[in-house]
């Protein structure tokens, strides 16, 4: 993955210097409006790598969008700081964004860095839009305020457990971080086998957070003799799992979150990534045939990217916010965009539609799975 992290920790470093504080819609001068996204995502730590090429794409097209020579009236500044992927930190962020004058906090990457940038965004009445891997406790309708490009947890949950029992893999097993991210992964594949009358799970395990520390894990689950493992973790611990789980003999089926992040997966396991299965959430950052992954490559074209799943799906989080700016109208304010948000339950990104609206379950979008070559190549 080829994103420049001094570029991306450069652009939070000058989001420090901008509007004041409590600046809503703030004025330019000839009457152009700057809307101002705050952003807090993991540029160092754990999910640094997912982090990085999320946010980088985001700022790909919000550049491409305020270079634009036929410019609506408004622009927009992407302030994008690091929380290393900590709550905490996170949540300090999302109040601090929102003092120095952010309209908006946008792509908040982690479950609970999602949550509690979510609980800062409502004791502030802002708006909380695309967060990465949120626990779909916020996709309940209370969350009036948070809106979602990415479908939820359940959906894929559905998407992989379908798959499995398709194929006759009805010993199923789950292995999860033992995080915020790893415990709602966990209770969604519960939810999913529930909800389509399959059989419980035969086991579940907890793995420390991004971690090769996996021989508990592996020493449980094996006994069990699942026919298919679904794995709700980040690419450190995937790997170390999936290598030390074959080790044993074990020749079932390997299932990821979309979460996992792919391009960081196959960094880590190399030609050993064959035959593994991840769900994504986006069309294919090579598929060029698809309107909004042209536009995203005409992008990349003029950057010093590379193209991966993670990075346009912060390309779509962020040109959906802008069509939902650009629908809330002239004089728009937050009232017209959360109105105009809530609208959005069948916006064509390009080629791709999207359902933004709050407290929605969209079992029925388009979820892919799909499996790697161990030369790297992603098929369907």
């Amino acid at each position: 993955m080829n994103i420049n992290r001094r570029d991306v920790l450069g652009t939070g470093l000058a989001a420090g210097i901008g509007l004041g504080a409590g600046a809503v819609w703030a004025q330019a001068a000839k009457g152009s409006r700057k809307i101002v996204m705050g952003q807090s995502v993991p540029l160092t730590g754990a999910a640094s790598e997912i982090g990085l090429a999320f946010s980088a794409g985001a700022k790909l097209y919000v550049d491409s969008f305020n270079g634009r020579k036929n410019n609506p009236g408004w622009t927009f500044e992407l302030r994008q700081v690091d929380d290393g992927y900590d709550a905490g930190k996170a949540a300090a962020n999302a109040r601090k964004l929102l003092a120095d004058g952010a309209d908006v906090l946008f792509g908040f990457v982690g479950t609970a860095s999602s949550a509690a940038g979510a609980e800062v965004a409502k004791a502030e009445g802002a708006i909380f839009f695309a967060p990465f891997a949120a626990s779909d406790t916020l996709r309940d309708g209370a969350h009036t305020n948070v809106f979602h490009v990415r479908p939820s947890m359940a959906d894929e949950a559905f998407k992989i457990t379908r798959h499995c029992a398709t194929l006759g893999q009805t010993r199923m097993a789950v292995v999860a971080e033992d995080d915020a991210m790893g415990r709602a992964g966990l209770a969604a594949v519960q939810q999913a086998l529930a909800d389509q009358k399959l059989a419980p799970l035969v086991g579940a395990a907890y793995v420390p957070v991004n971690s090769d520390r996996v021989d508990t894990a592996v020493a449980a689950l094996s006994k069990l003799q699942p026919q298919a493992i679904i794995q709700v973790s980040l690419f450190n611990s995937t790997a170390a799992f999936i290598r030390k789980m074959r080790k044993t003999g074990y020749a079932g089926a390997f299932l990821n979150f979309s979460v996992v992040g792919i391009d960081p997966l196959f960094t880590a396991l190399g030609k050993e990534i064959g035959g593994v299965v991840v769900s994504q959430v986006v069309p294919s950052p090579r598929s060029s045939a698809t309107p909004i992954v042209k536009e995203y490559l005409a992008a990349i074209d003029t950057s010093d990217q590379t193209p991966s799943y993670e990075s346009l799906e912060g390309f779509i989080a962020a040109k959906a916010f802008t069509e939902a700016v650009r629908r809330s109208g002239k004089g728009g304010d937050k009232a017209a965009l959360q109105k105009a948000m809530a609208g959005m339950n069948d916006y064509d990104v390009g080629g791709f539609r999207i359902n933004l609206r709050a407290g929605i379950r969209d079992s029925v979008r388009a979820v892919d799975l799909v499996t790697i070559t161990p030369d790297g190549k992603v098929v369907r």
